[in-house]
């Protein structure tokens, strides 16, 4: 299977192209800044590609079967907020290169904040979450319009007709973490352990999505994993 992944150097990405690779896939991975690309191999190789792009992104899926949108939109919580409107025109590039590729599947990685914390109460409504950021997330108030940008992003999604995927990880993504190959899915409601703990480690997340791609179960859905 070809699987190309866009955020290729971020932590989630690199473990998708790592987990991806040894399950001997091939891979594509994609960069908008080509000195942090990786060395090409037999199984990954490099390319640049921006995207919120349609006509770079189409470009670069061409021949793919699975696309991987594990794009960060930044790399601290303030600059997060500042580029929240990435994560929506990055599902509407997605999309539209997508149609010139029918055929092709799209897993995106996603938040957490609109997984249901009871039916019909997502997690990003619920009153006064804004104000838990900075103990839960150790991120200012203002990460709350981040929250919401994936939420619709996810929408985006949802109105489409193209075979996509929302991968939304439960609420704590540990770093660094352990692959283990022992964790729940989920539909829409956030999962929470036995211990009150709602999270999933990097790996184990990169193994859900490689998971998905090789044995699709959620299209035109989204899901959750955590332990």
């Amino acid at each position: 299977m070809h699987i190309g992944v866009f955020g290729a150097t971020g932590v989630i990405g690199s473990r998708v192209v790592a987990e991806a690779a040894g399950r001997g896939h091939r891979v594509s991975a994609w960069t908008r800044d080509a000195s942090r690309a990786g060395q090409n191999t037999d199984a990954v190789q490099w390319g640049v590609a921006d995207v919120l792009d349609p006509e770079s992104v189409d470009r670069a899926i061409d021949g793919v079967d699975v696309v991987v949108n594990a794009i960060n939109a930044a790399r601290d919580f303030h600059e997060a907020i500042a580029n929240a409107g990435v994560l929506p025109k990055a599902a509407d590039s997605l999309l539209t290169a997508l149609e010139h590729h029918p055929a092709a599947r799209v897993i995106v990685v996603g938040g957490a904040g609109s997984l249901e914390v009871r039916p019909g109460l997502q997690f990003c409504d619920v009153d006064g979450i804004a104000d838990t950021l900075p103990e839960s997330l150790g991120a200012p108030p203002e990460y709350i319009t981040v929250v919401w940008a994936h939420r619709d992003a996810l929408n985006r999604y949802r109105t489409s007709n193209r075979n996509w995927t929302y991968l939304s990880p439960s609420a704590g993504v540990v770093l660094p973490g352990e692959r283990t190959g022992r964790f729940r899915t989920g539909g829409n409601q956030l999962l929470v352990s036995a211990d009150g703990r709602s999270d999933i480690s990097a790996e184990d997340l990169a193994m859900a999505i490689i998971d998905e791609a090789e044995l699709p179960r959620h299209i035109q859905r989204r899901f959750t994993v955590g332990y």
